[in-house]
């Protein structure tokens, strides 16, 4: 399960909003709103774009995209 908030907290840290995300990885706004709506649908593909443009480590991706791994 995506740990949304966290999601949303990297992107308020990293000073991104939706729009500034989507121009970044190359995702649409509107697919970005319904994978934050809908965080099961994000695809490894995405989840690596998001990773790449804010910057996260190994270790913060795994807890926001994958936290049921993360002990």
């Amino acid at each position: 399960m995506v740990n949304v908030n966290k999601f949303k907290a990297k992107m308020v840290e990293c000073g991104l909003n939706v729009d500034k995300l989507s121009e970044a990885t190359g995702i649409s706004r509107a697919t970005i709103y319904r994978r934050l709506n809908h965080p099961e649908e994000i695809t490894i593909e995405e989840a690596d774009g998001f990773a790449v443009a804010l910057e996260m480590t190994g270790a913060e991706a795994a807890a926001i995209f994958f936290n049921q791994f993360v002990a």
